[in-house]
């Protein structure tokens, strides 16, 4: 049993340090992309037995087949791989989930029950769906974890909580400019005009709302199902860390994206708040946090950057294989739209992150300007569709860490939302490329 503590304190002294090497490295001060990954992979070797059987299997099959690409796409193909950084994807958000985690460390965690009224039923789940979708837009993947570790003092999370946290925050890829698809969009095709962009993503986006509501009123008894209470006092902690990215953002660091803000900031504010009792309970709340909260997120954690493995992987055989010469379409119009939308989203049902399709699309495309924001739009709603129901995008993999759900039981429930959003998406692209051309 001492054997096992130890290795576990070990495990999450790796996983601090690999935080505090990301953070060093926004700084500019040194690259330190690589030493985080080897202390990330090595606080995940360290707890690879303690990771649930499923997760352990899953990150274990994508691991293997993101090295044998890797392989194949050396041996076969003759490609330049980087062995070295090969462990370097999804660092990134696998160290903005450990700075989010340290949001348990603000306020008091003895109240069991949340603050604000209480709100149930279908109006709880649009409340649920409201909060994490306009809080999300700024925050990403943390509002899922605020809001659901808010829902889970009362009770453990229910299908239709977990669902609408998984809608709320996926459809907020349809227009958010802050937003991590729409970093990825705005690097593929950087002449995208963003104004038709948010004219047709965000009324899709409250669809998306509507729809989730009306279908799990329909689907379940909502009538002791806890909705996230848009309160005042519910709103101010993830609000104020709203504004206060915000402010950093547009004012005090500007170069850096919101994920790299987010992955600072909250730990930092974490730290502050406990300075009010003192150095040494700051302290020793720190050390109880890295010895117990860091190793037990070690299903999170490998999840993650297996996956990363995986694409990092699957990208490099794609791109030692197809070559620069070869073009998909001669031109991109909404047929040519609407067949890769659904080849994004179809690819997600079997795993694939929909990032691993845009970005494969893309090489393969030559775009003219006014194409750009059509594809722009494929490649956002694709994303939208294809993580919520995709077992092993980012919102389903940090539901399944941390709440223990099953990624195939949210795409199994997902199935019936995602063909109804798809069959609008295809819509609003029929609209978007008569309007861009």
């Amino acid at each position: 049993m001492q054997e096992t503590t130890t290795r576990q304190r070990v495990a999450g002294v790796l996983v601090l340090l690999g935080l505090l090497a990301q953070i060093v490295g926004f700084t500019g001060a040194m690259p330190t992309a690589q030493a985080v990954s080897y202390l990330l992979w090595a606080a995940v070797v360290l707890l690879w037995r303690d990771i649930p059987r499923r997760s352990r299997i899953q990150a274990g099959v994508l691991i293997v087949l993101g090295v044998l690409m890797l392989v194949v796409a050396r041996v076969v193909y003759s490609a330049n791989v980087d062995w070295p950084a090969m462990l370097q994807g999804n660092v990134f958000v696998a160290t903005m989930l450990v700075g989010v985690s340290f949001i348990s460390l603000i306020g008091t965690h003895g109240n069991k029950r949340p603050p604000g009224k209480r709100v149930t039923g279908a109006d709880g789940v649009l409340r649920t769906w409201l909060g994490v979708h306009f809080l999300g837009t700024i925050l990403n993947l943390s509002t899922v974890f605020m809001v659901g570790d808010r829902l889970a003092r009362r009770s453990p999370l229910t299908t239709p909580q977990l669902l609408a946290l998984n809608r709320g925050l996926s459809s907020a890829a349809l227009w958010s400019p802050f937003f991590a698809s729409m970093a990825v969009v705005i690097a593929l095709v950087p002449e995208v005009q963003y104004g038709q962009i948010a004219m047709i993503g965000f009324p899709l986006a409250m669809l998306s709302g509507l729809l989730t509501t009306l279908e799990l009123r329909r689907r379940f008894d909502l009538a002791e199902v806890d909705g996230f209470s848009l309160s005042p006092r519910s709103l101010l902690m993830p609000a104020g860390m709203a504004a206060l990215v915000m402010l950093f953002h547009f004012w005090l660091t500007p170069s850096l994206t919101i994920v790299s803000i987010i992955t600072f900031l909250l730990p930092a504010v974490a730290v502050l708040s406990n300075l009010r009792e003192g150095s040494r309970y700051t302290l020793r709340r720190i050390r109880q946090h890295t010895a117990t909260r860091l190793p037990a997120m070690r299903g999170e954690i490998s999840l993650f950057l297996a996956a990363g493995l995986l694409t990092l992987g699957l990208s490099t055989l794609v791109a030692a294989a197809a070559g620069d010469d070869w073009t998909l379409f001669a031109t991109f119009g909404m047929w040519q739209a609407m067949v890769s939308f659904a080849a994004i989203t179809l690819s997600a049902l079997v795993g694939l992150h929909p990032i691993i399709g845009v970005s494969v699309l893309a090489s393969i495309l030559n775009l003219a300007s006014g194409e750009q924001t059509l594809f722009a739009f494929v490649a956002l709603s694709a994303w939208a569709v294809g993580t919520s129901v995709g077992p092993l995008s980012g919102i389903n993999l940090s539901l399944q860490g941390r709440y223990g759900v099953s990624g195939y039981r949210m795409m199994k429930n997902n199935l019936l939302y995602a063909a109804m959003m798809s069959l609008l998406s295809l819509g609003a692209i029929a609209g978007l490329s008569v309007w861009v051309n």
